[in-house]
């Protein structure tokens, strides 16, 4: 299912944009927060678990996610780049869980890492910095399934994106009691809080419907995304 080439191309593509370059800035921004507040407080109070858990796993893993996950297939859809791609003999499952693989392992060194080592300034290691890169990894993959799907089903892949994070992430799964558990969020916060044991953490769920559902998405997102790209080709011909 995974294809190395497919993997390898994806990777030059990635980071030979210079695109490339706002994938460190959510990390930025997270690691300067938790510098001022240790400076300004030490460890004392609950901000530790709300800066990883609302700004690193709410906010640093999905836009990196977006940012990652929308590059490594959307921009080839863009410019029909991808023709050429699918002239080959490649399976279109592979394109896709190869294009996931890329975006995710992308988006744990750029997002999760990230997070884990701002909760080490923050506390030390401590169990908190652990559960939240753990949450942050699991995160990184569902995202990017989704983003990778929204890309092959839709134009302006980054737009619905950015729609999803915004309206369904932050407004809709907050205010509406049973959309938590259709949260990818929610299912990173769940892991790190079983992982972590924080009550600081805006955690809802707990672990085992965190990986349940997170892993339902992957296939469905994964599956999904292949007949899209299958769909494409058929359009193109």
């Amino acid at each position: 299912m995974y294809n190395p080439t497919v993997a390898w191309i994806t990777f030059r593509a990635l980071f030979g944009r210079r695109r490339a370059l706002l994938f460190v800035l959510p990390a930025i921004v997270l690691v300067v927060i938790t510098l001022a507040l240790k400076g300004a407080h030490g460890t004392v109070s609950d901000w530790p678990a709300l800066v990883l858990g609302r700004v690193g796993v709410g906010a640093v893993v999905p836009l990196t996610a977006l940012l990652v996950g929308t590059s490594v297939l959307g921009s080839e859809i863009d410019d029909n780049s991808v023709l050429h791609l699918l002239a080959t003999p490649v399976r279109r499952r592979d394109v896709i869980v190869s294009k996931i693989a890329v975006s995710a392992l992308t988006t744990t060194l750029f997002a999760a890492v990230p997070v884990l080592i701002a909760g080490i300034i923050a506390q030390g290691p401590h169990k908190l910095a652990f559960g939240c890169f753990i949450g942050g990894v699991l995160g990184s993959i569902v995202y990017s399934c989704l983003f990778v799907l929204i890309s092959a089903a839709m134009r302006h892949p980054v737009i619905y994106s950015l729609a999803y994070v915004a309206l369904w992430e932050q407004l809709i799964a907050t205010l509406v009691g049973g959309a938590k558990y259709l949260s990818i969020e929610q299912w990173s916060l769940g892991l790190a809080h079983s992982i972590s044991n924080n009550g600081d953490l805006d955690s809802h769920l707990t672990f085992t419907p965190s990986i349940v559902l997170a892993v339902i998405a992957v296939v469905l997102t994964t599956w999904y995304a292949t007949q899209r790209l299958s769909a494409f080709t058929v359009r193109a011909d």
